[in-house]
Formats: structure tokens, C-alpha cells, sequence
């Protein structure tokens, strides 16, 4: 999962993500977001508290192969309005590709997970999911295990879509631990992937809001380093800021 990806005319890095998304934040990484912070104007980070006191990990979004990329791109654009801070990118046949024009500007501000290394990656993607709390929920037009509005939320969620003509994977369906259904009444089989993650992002994220009993804001530890992901990527000369913060702090190298 160490693959470059070119998002927004600029290239990150998955390591990148891994390492200054949502890990743990140590002396170093304070020390380097108060460094780069001077940098950034206070309208810059006046937004990001704005935003960050909406992010969540409390539910996260699985794009199982999914071929077209204006639609997958339309869903990071839905995440980031909704405030669902990671993706999880599964391809296993199919490459996936930001479209700029559909995506807004928006992966700027996502957590990216690619998993690519093998011929089927969507077991080690739930692997990986279920090691960090989540309940897997994939989203199947003809099973009724839940609404949108019926869903627990009591543990974290993760939202599997599939492909736009086969839907999810027969492994994703079956090792599922809960399916949700998002109720349609006309001919059509199906909503188009980004609608259906548009109404139930909207949905469950409105439940979440307005629950008395569910932690779902991130820790001061998760904003401190989404601040640190945010900084980074407001910077067009990073890799000089590095270096410099190298020269001064080299107790850290």
C-alpha cells in the first residue's frame, strides 16, 4: 500500500497517510505541526477546527473495486461534506483513478487506504477493518437486515459499495457482519453508488449528530494529527519545510 497517487495536480503518498493520518501522535509530530503552522494563515486554521469538530471515524466508507471514477469520486466528495475523515480503496480487477473535476479539491482533506497488493485484497481490507473496532456493513439492494434509519451505530461503522453493473463481491456480501438496504419503490433495481452513499452518509451521519450516548468525534489525538495531514498538504514546498525542520530539531532524526 505504498503506492503514489496523484490527487488534486499534486502527488501524496500512502505511507504518507499512514504515517501523519491517523497514527499515534508523538513528541515529534507536535513539534512538527506547531513548526508548519506559522506557515498557514489563522483563516486556514480557524476552517480546520470549524471542520474537525464534524469528523468522524465512527463510520468509514470501503470502495470495492469500483471501475467508473467520476462515481467513486463523487463518494470522497460526499465523505468529506459528511464528515467521514477515511476511505478504504479496495481494487482488485480495477484501478482506480481521482476524476479532479467530480472530487472538488476534496481528497485534499481524506484519509486514502489502498489495498492493491495482491490478486483479492477485500479480505485483508476487512481483515484491517475488523482489527480496529469496525462492524462491516455491506450495502445490498435485496437484503432487508437494516434501513438506514435502523442501522446500529453503537460500534463503529464501515460501509462496503461495490461496482456499479455486479454490486459487491459474493465474499464482501457473505462475510458482512450486518447488510443495509436503502428502500426504493419504482422499476429500477438500484440507486447509482454515489446516491446511495449521499443518502446514507446523510443519514447516518445526522443520527450521529443528534445521539446523546455515541462517541463519535474524534480524540484530541486523531485532530491533532488530521491537523498535521491538513498542514501538510496546505503547503506546496513540504519537502523544503522538512528539511528545515530536520536542521532544528535533529533530536528527532
Amino acid at each position: 500500500m505504498k503506492k503514489s497517487r496523484f490527487y488534486d495536480g499534486r502527488v501524496y503518498h500512502d505511507d504518507e497517510v499512514k504515517k501523519r493520518g491517523m497514527q499515534d501522535f508523538g513528541a515529534r509530530d507536535a513539534a512538527f505541526l506547531e513548526f508548519l503552522s506559522q506557515f498557514i494563515t489563522d483563516e486556514r486554521k480557524r476552517r480546520f477546527e470549524e471542520v474537525l469538530n464534524w469528523r468522524t471515524r465512527h463510520l468509514t466508507v470501503v470502495l470495492e473495486d469500483i471501475f467508473q471514477p467520476h462515481n467513486a469520486s463523487a463518494v470522497l466528495r460526499t465523505c468529506d461534506l459528511c464528515g467521514v475523515q477515511d476511505i478504504h480503496v479496495v481494487e482488485n480487477r480495477n484501478h482506480y483513478d481521482v476524476n479532479p473535476e467530480v472530487v472538488m479539491g476534496s481528497t485534499k482533506w481524506l484519509s486514502l487506504y489502498h489495498y492493491n497488493e495482491t490478486e483479492y485484497n477485500t479480505p485483508t481490507a476487512f481483515e484491517r477493518l475488523r482489527g480496529e473496532g469496525y462492524k462491516i456493513v455491506a450495502t445490498c439492494p435485496h437484503w432487508d437486515d437494516f434501513t438506514p434509519e435502523a442501522l446500529p451505530l453503537d460500534e463503529p461503522v464501515a460501509l462496503v459499495f461495490g461496482t456499479e453493473k455486479e454490486g459487491l463481491s459474493d465474499y464482501a456480501i457473505e462475510n458482512a457482519d450486518m447488510h443495509v438496504q436503502i428502500p426504493m419503490f419504482g422499476f429500477t433495481e438500484s440507486y447509482n453508488i454515489s446516491v446511495s452513499a449521499a443518502l446514507l452518509l446523510y443519514t447516518l451521519t445526522n443520527r450521529l449528530h443528534d445521539s446523546d450516548d455515541i462517541d463519535w468525534r474524534l480524540s484530541e489525538g486523531e485532530r491533532n494529527a488530521v491537523r498535521l495531514l491538513w498542514t501538510r498538504r496546505s503547503l506546496s514546498r513540504i519537502r523544503h519545510y522538512e528539511r528545515k525542520f530536520a536542521e532544528m530539531h535533529p533530536e528527532f532524526g
